[in-house]
């Protein structure tokens, strides 16, 4: 394999191809990039065996073949070239000689052959959304998925489609986070993608209104997005029924600007970290809504002003959980609704019901 390719071009994609390498593995290849030179084209594709990533750049190719290089040294090498362009040449030996400028590396590549095929998704169904909506869907519901959890399914969103509707959930056991959008899309279709897969996706999309493609077959999904393609294992299981969870109404509803929620939320964390955690005291009452924190670093409050209706309430919340929430409205004003101090609380937008997150309580000690 001979070729030459820009640095720029290489950079980008080997950057955002080798977050899909495996870092664990008895198999070579796959902590390799396996690259797959013909016609015009230098193809990228790496693979975990749960996540595999492909894009294609543009190359001179003077002799088409395929090698796969270290993920880790190849990107180091591609990112310290001197040069605007770097010629790679891969004897039969799967000797590879990188040169860019006045710079030569010569490193041991691994044979294409032991690099595994990517999954064939076949009898998918096709949906298309815009970049920018996906985007804001994957970015309003990830942080709820379960880092660990007895249940698998749920360190992944559920998407679900229904006449028209895309709701894509996650829940962590102690919140929910749920994201509608109208879609062109009829049928009835359900399915668990990994939480790492939609990280790589969103640091991927852009907020263009291009249509992204997603392709779900019954094991795999493929999302296309501009030059790349991403393909994912999809996770197995019964994901809970959150419509169950969701409260019917509330006793209390409170509409509040999110930035000075925020704001005021930040402030009283200032007293807790890693090492000392306590809940942060939300006093719900008239105009305002009193906060309060007690560690053993000291005491902070601060208010936010706040319109209310219904009972006044005392609830407390862990306060990660709570600007998580907060963090990821993406609005000027959110409705939040509250129907007792162990009960979960409902953050929603002041106007519509594109979004809404549930957030669990934890229980106060009395002073």
């Amino acid at each position: 394999m001979q070729i030459t390719v820009n640095r720029s071009d290489m950079t980008e994609a080997v950057s955002n191809i080798q977050r899909a390498v495996s870092s664990k593995t008895s198999v070579p290849a796959l902590e390799g990039i396996l690259l797959t030179a013909q016609e015009e084209n230098l193809e990228l594709c790496a693979y975990d065996l749960e996540l595999g990533m492909t894009t294609v750049i543009p190359a001179k190719v003077k002799e088409p073949g395929k090698a796969v290089l270290s993920a880790k040294l190849f990107s180091d090498i591609v990112r310290k070239t001197p040069a605007d362009t770097i010629s790679i040449d891969v004897d039969e030996k799967n000797m590879a000689t990188i040169e860019s400028g006045v710079s030569r590396f010569s490193i041991i590549g691994i044979p294409a052959e032991e690099f595994p095929e990517l999954p064939k998704v076949d009898d998918g169904k096709n949906i298309s959304l815009a970049g920018s909506v996906l985007k804001s869907m994957i970015r309003q519901t990830v942080f709820a998925v379960a880092e660990s959890d007895a249940k698998p399914i749920h360190q992944g969103s559920l998407f679900s489609m229904d006449d028209g509707l895309l709701d894509v959930v996650a829940v962590d056991g102690y919140r929910l986070a749920k994201r509608t959008e109208s879609i062109d899309f009829k049928e009835k279709l359900s399915f668990v993608v990994p939480g790492k897969t939609l990280s790589e996706v969103l640091r991927l999309l852009k907020d263009s209104e291009e249509l992204i493609g997603l392709y779900a077959g019954k094991r795999h999904i493929i999302f296309k997005i501009d030059n790349y393609t991403v393909i994912s294992s999809l996770l197995e299981g019964e994901f809970l029924n959150y419509k169950a969870t969701i409260p019917s109404g509330s006793k209390t509803t409170v509409v509040m600007r999110s930035r000075e929620a925020i704001e005021s939320v930040e402030r009283v964390s200032l007293l807790i970290n890693d090492r000392i955690k306590s809940p942060i005291r939300c006093v719900f009452s008239n105009s305002e809504i009193k906060l309060l924190c007690t560690t053993s670093m000291g005491r902070a409050s601060d208010q936010i002003s706040a319109s209310m209706e219904g009972e006044e309430l005392e609830i407390g919340f862990n306060n990660r959980y709570l600007l998580d929430a907060l963090r990821n409205t993406e609005c000027d004003e959110i409705k939040v609704g509250l129907s007792g101090p162990l009960s979960p609380m409902t953050i929603s937008p002041k106007e519509g019901e594109s979004f809404l997150f549930l957030v669990l309580p934890v229980r106060l000690k009395n002073d």
